[in-house]
């Protein structure tokens, strides 16, 4: 089964927390410093806020799934939608271990859809300048880029 995925970036943690911790009626299942995330069944969402110097507002929404099959598929739609699509691989984003497609959609809104597969001490990965990639605060390809694989 797949679940939605909303990331929010927010002024202030703690207000948002509380917000959202009334909205849900639930305490978030992952809360650090500059990170939370409510793993919902009613309605089924991944929901997470940052503050991490992005702009606020909606970061990106996205399609979680449970198997690298459902990412597969998830993948074929969207290459077939005509748009570039960034294979970023395996990574590490979110204090998750996962495996992550991006790509933008017409009005310019960033979807991903992730495979997790662990859990991790650290928001991310370091960037390697190096590499030439252009990243947003949460980990994916920044706004006006096209990266392709």
């Amino acid at each position: 089964m797949k679940r939605f995925h909303v990331h929010v970036a927010v002024e202030s943690l703690a207000a948002s927390v509380r917000f959202y911790s009334e909205l849900f009626a639930a305490e978030p299942t992952v809360l650090k410093d500059d990170y939370a995330k409510w793993m919902l069944d009613d309605p089924r969402v991944n929901f997470a806020i940052s503050q991490r110097g992005a702009a606020s507002g909606i970061e990106h929404l996205g399609i979680q799934v449970e198997s690298r099959a459902q990412l597969e598929d998830v993948q074929a739609r969207l290459e077939r939608a005509g748009r570039p699509v960034s294979r970023q691989g395996v990574t590490t984003c979110c204090y998750a271990k996962s495996e992550k497609r991006w790509i933008r959609d017409p009005q310019d809104v960033l979807w991903e859809t992730f495979l997790t597969t662990g859990e991790s001490a650290f928001y991310g990965a370091p960037i390697d300048p190096a590499a030439g990639v252009a990243r947003s605060a949460c980990c994916g390809p920044a706004r006006g880029t096209s990266e392709t694989a």
